[in-house]
Formats: structure tokens, sequence, C-alpha cells
């Protein structure tokens, strides 16, 4: 869920945000994805097959939170359950109050605030890591809201803590009086690794927004190939050392005021070019940190996919997982990197996606298309995070634009 306007207002009355200044450069954080072998919830039982089902449920599961969320005017609360909207992206490991207490929590370009679950809870997710206790931390306070938005909306009950950060150059990072929502009520089928989110996105509670004096407003993440035999992690970064600049560097600007829409006009395939509705000033798309797959319309997939199988000569094969339409048998993407380019013409921009950002592994002998039909579901595009793969994705909230620059992230 996400709270807006009248609620922030109070919120504000009552609450004054203090952050403590950061160094003028920025300050990087490590990402893991839950099911790499660096993650600490890695479970080295789960067959590959299995990861890639459960992935692609929770990415279907997304869809369906994105397309409510979005459906809703910017003044309204929205009753959706707590975990809907988790997905299957990249955790950040992070501290809450004092003494700090460790949270794993996923990064959500598509969601406005910071919430986790808390001690005691009635109903709980199954979370395998510890859960907070808001009496444990000497520096946690309670907002004195008796408005039932503050109480009642889906089990959260808002407070401020120290939240603190474990930057890469080894010195932990302090925030003092951030705004968290703490889940005493939860109900959701997630399982499992996280504890929480933490939100990216625009709004006056999302973490960007409330660092926003420290970091000026900007941040870039880039993403490690999910099956790189590299043994290194993603990286998130802050402030100054966000900035995505140079030879190869493509900006789109961001259309909506919740959310990162952005217009998508078309893909190209060759001479073949797929093109997407764009109605309004709202965009069509949304690039999103916490859906794995690309969702696209059902009849911009359907188009797409028919160009691909016409351009792509390799043996298809029935997906095992049985989760994708296209599936092809190979041991290499290279072959398909040479004879299949997709272009995401963004409006002013162009992103070139190679076959690592477009083909999903499902076993080492079969690979399938990593682009999904929304179905009935969506009308929007949803740029996952695979096809974020090996590129410096920064958004720049003061100037309104996204950016992206092919980059080898095991190395970055």
């Amino acid at each position: 869920m996400r709270f807006y306007s009248s609620f922030v207002l109070l919120l504000f009355c009552f609450c004054r945000l203090s952050l403590t200044k950061t160094q003028n450069h920025g300050f990087n954080v490590e990402l893991i994805h839950p099911i790499s072998s660096r993650s600490p919830f890695y479970n080295p039982k789960e067959t590959q097959i299995q990861r890639i089902s459960s992935i692609l449920n929770y990415s279907i599961n997304r869809v369906r939170y994105l397309n409510h969320v979005f459906s809703f005017s910017p003044n309204k609360i929205q009753d959706v359950p707590l975990s809907s909207f988790m997905g299957a992206g990249y955790v950040m490991s992070y501290s809450i109050g004092t003494p700090p207490f460790q949270l794993y929590s996923l990064i959500d370009t598509g969601n406005d605030n910071i919430w986790f679950q808390c001690k005691p809870c009635k109903p709980c997710l199954n979370q395998t890591s510890p859960m907070f206790h808001p009496s444990k931390s000497s520096t946690y306070k309670t907002i004195p809201c008796t408005s039932p938005i503050c109480k009642n909306a889906d089990g959260h009950y808002l407070g401020v803590d120290t939240l603190t950060l474990n930057s890469n150059n080894g010195t932990p990072i302090s925030f003092k009086n951030i705004v968290i929502g703490c889940g005493h009520r939860n109900q959701g089928p997630l399982e499992g690794y996280v504890s929480g989110n933490i939100g990216l996105a625009r709004g006056p509670l999302s973490f960007i927004s409330q660092l926003n004096s420290s970091i000026g407003g900007k941040f870039s993440y880039c993403l490690v190939p999910l099956f790189s035999k590299e043994n290194v992690s993603s990286k998130l970064h802050f402030g100054d050392k966000s900035t995505v600049s140079g030879l190869g560097t493509v900006s789109t600007p961001i259309k909506e005021e919740n959310g990162y829409f952005v217009s998508l006009e078309a893909f190209s395939v060759g001479d073949h070019i797929i093109k997407l509705e764009n109605s309004d000033n709202r965009g069509n798309s949304i690039i999103d940190s916490g859906t794995t797959m690309t969702i696209l319309p059902k009849d911009v997939y359907s188009r797409l996919e028919s160009v691909v199988l016409d351009m792509v000569k390799l043996k298809r094969v029935k997906d095992p997982s049985q989760q994708f339409n296209l599936c092809y048998q190979t041991t290499s993407t290279t072959l398909l990197t040479k004879v299949l380019i997709i272009t995401a013409h963004f409006s002013g921009s162009e992103v070139h996606l190679n076959a690592l950002n477009t083909f999903y592994p499902i076993t080492d002998e079969v690979i399938c298309f990593a682009f999904v039909s929304g179905g009935n579901f969506s009308s929007l595009a949803i740029f996952g995070n695979v096809v974020q793969q090996n590129f410096l994705v920064g958004f720049d909230l003061n100037k309104k634009t996204i950016s992206f620059k092919p980059t080898d992230c095991t190395k970055h």
C-alpha cells in the first residue's frame, strides 16, 4: 500500500525528518538476489526450474498489484495485501533501531514506502529471517496518529527510527528519524527470505524522498546477470556516485507523478517494428526493479513473439518449467546475440537489448524468451529487472529522467 497527500500532511505535523549528512560524493551498497549463491537465503536443494517457476509466479502477481495501485487516484488508499507487491527482486541488507537490528528487504522502484514485519504480528508472513521488535529499540517512536488511516492501513503502525546502511567503503551510514511502516497484521502468499520492502519510488515517504537532501534526489543500480559465473554482487548507488553519464548513455523523461512511468513507443527487431499505444501524458510503461520478467500487453507480446519466432532458427522445445511460451535448445546465448538484438524505443532514447536481457536460462540446454504476456491483467508494459541486467540504470528525481548505460555490472 501507499500513503498519500492528506495523510502525509498529518504525518509531517508530528514528525520532522532529520537526516545525517553523507559524504558529498555519495555512497554505494550491495544488492543480492535471493536465489543467488551469495544470498544468505540461498537454498541449494532447490532446482533451477523451481526457482524459475517461483520467480515467474511472483512476477504475475506483481503485475496485478501494479495495475491495481496505478488505477487509483493519488488521494485514495488501496486495500491491498502487504505481500502482493513483493515480487522477486534484489535484496538490500540494512539495520533498523538502536542497537542496530539487521533486516533484509527488497529494493522496489514500484513502491512508495519502507515497511517490514514487526513483532508482535498476527497473522504473520512465513519469514525465516529474524523479525524486528519495536520495543527493543531505544530510538523507535510511534507516530501519535489517531486517524484510522495510520493504524488500520493494511496492518501498519507508523513510527520513526534510525536506519543504518552498510556502505561498500566499510563505514556504516545512519539516518535518523526515518518514517517506517511496522507490519503487525500481514497476509499473503509470501514465504522465506525478506523482511519487507525498501520503496524507491517518488512518494513523500519513500526511501529516496526521505533521503533527498542527502543524496540530491539521485540513485542508480547495476544489476549483475542472475546466473553469472562471476561471484560478485550488484550495486545500488546514491548521490553523486549514482550519476549515469558518458559514452553510450541515453535518457528518457519520467511521465507520472507516482512511480517511474515512461513512454515506450516501440520495439524493433531488425526491420520489424512493433508499436505500442501511448494515448496520454501518463506513459505506458513502468521501469520496475521488483518484477523479474518484462511483461507486455497481450497484443504487443503476440506480435513481438511472432517476429522472434520467425528470426530465430534454433530448435524449438517445450519449457521444462511450464512457464514460458517460446523456448529453444541451445547451450549459449552468444549465438542468439549475433542474430537477434531487440531495441526498446523510449521517448528520446533507444536501449539495445541482447540475448542476456531477452532470454532466460531454464536449464543448461534450454533458454526461453524472457518477455511474457500480461494477459487480461495488464495494459501496461513493465520493464523488469532481467531486461535491466548489465545496464547502469540511473534515476534523477530532480531532472525527472531515467538513464541507461550499457555496463559490465560484474566489474562496475
